[in-house]
């Protein structure tokens, strides 16, 4: 659960370096997050009936907005996190522009992010993976 938090506690760090357990758990967390608040919606009755006529309830416009915030509140960390990804190995963190070519970009994202980072430190800062840089991370944890 952590792991899931940590870029949360890192909202707007576009510094340093991230492990791909970091990004990949914080994905996780993001997916779960997601799935519970569209079952949540769908139960509340919040996308309604359009061959009914109606709308949804006010239950469901409440969780519909509030699925609107959370989302654009994830998306500073969610980036900021691909960045440090990219920082991870050696690249720019305008690499994250990949992902708006068409068809394509996503994946080379995605390909990208599944990709080892680079070992010892780089431009960009200590190895997150080793472990006398962990003392140095540590404080980001607590």
């Amino acid at each position: 659960m952590e792991w899931m938090l940590l870029p949360l506690k890192r909202y707007a760090d576009f510094s340093g370096r991230s492990r791909r357990k970091e990004y990949w758990m914080f994905a996780l967390g993001l997916l779960i997050f997601y799935a519970v608040l569209t079952a949540l919606i769908v139960m509340a009755g919040g996308f309604g009936s359009p061959a009914e006529g109606r709308g949804p309830s006010a239950f469901g416009w409440i969780l519909i907005t509030l699925s609107v915030l959370a989302v654009l509140a994830l998306v500073v960390p969610s980036i900021a996190v691909q960045v440090r990804r990219f920082h991870d190995q050696d690249k720019s963190g305008w690499f994250v522009l990949i992902s708006l070519i068409p068809y394509v970009g996503g994946f080379i994202v995605l390909v990208f992010m599944c990709l080892p980072g680079t070992s010892g430190t780089n431009r960009f800062g200590p190895d997150p993976l080793d472990p006398n840089s962990v003392k140095e991370l540590s404080g980001i944890f607590n």
